[in-house]
């Protein structure tokens, strides 16, 4: 889907994210992405036009992968997304970050594994019960999602939910601990949110359709793309 611009992209997936929590009168799980395109969003969530249209107690916030660093280091995800809205709208046990304490990436992704496990109340994903209402991602300058690299190992992982990435494809270079494709799946709603001059060389490799991570990340249900004009090829058809 082609919006105008970040601003417009950012109140078109807040409202999205809301219409998938108003549909679920229960538990409320949602995975969020690291990077910059979210940063609005993430923003709008906490303003006073979103804040009191969400039932804070019922909705937990995951995220999809993590860079090995402590918590409050600016390449940390959980981090950059707490400081935007978690901290001050959400209760810190619906705050469920993956732990980069533990010793090296493999342990903090067997370390989330179990934890969303027990969230879920089982280890092996039923496709009628997804684990998550939502799923945020973006689109990475080499065609990745979440941290999931294109011909990197952890790509072709269907055996577990999370995994430990030793090296980064770009920049920054330090090891990551991603939720796998079949983990990103078990959603209601799948939610792209791409934006900038920087991500047209991408798109026009994602959507004419090669084998890149990001088209191979799909949810079971749903998958919404939105795309800003700035990131949308020339020449490319679409709505």
């Amino acid at each position: 889907m082609r919006v105008a611009d970040k601003a417009t992209m950012a109140r078109v997936a807040a409202e999205r994210l809301l219409t998938r929590i108003d549909a679920n009168p229960e538990r409320v799980a949602i995975c969020l992405t690291g990077g910059s395109s979210p940063r609005q969003l993430y923003q709008l969530l906490a303003s006073d036009a979103y804040r009191d249209r969400i039932p804070w107690a019922r909705v937990h916030w995951f995220i999809g992968d993590e860079r090995d660093v402590p918590p409050g280091d600016p390449l940390h995800n959980m981090t950059m997304a707490r400081q935007a809205f978690l901290d001050a709208c959400a209760p810190a046990a619906n705050i469920h970050p993956i732990p980069t304490d533990a010793s090296g990436p493999e342990a903090g992704a067997a370390d989330y594994q179990r934890a969303l496990q027990a969230f879920y109340g089982d280890a092996k994903l039923d496709p009628a019960r997804p684990l998550f209402d939502l799923v945020l991602l973006g689109i990475g300058p080499d065609g990745h999602v979440a941290s999931l690299f294109p011909g990197f190992p952890a790509i072709e992982v269907t055996d577990r939910w999370v995994v430990g990435v030793d090296k980064a494809h770009v920049a920054p270079f330090v090891p990551r601990i991603s939720l796998t494709l079949p983990a990103l799946a078990s959603c209601r709603t799948m939610l792209f949110e791409v934006g900038g001059a920087d991500k047209r060389a991408i798109m026009s490799r994602v959507l004419t359709g090669e084998d890149l991570p990001a088209n191979r990340a799909r949810s079971l249900q749903e998958t919404i793309v939105l795309i800003d004009a700035d990131a949308w090829p020339e020449g490319q058809s679409g709505v």
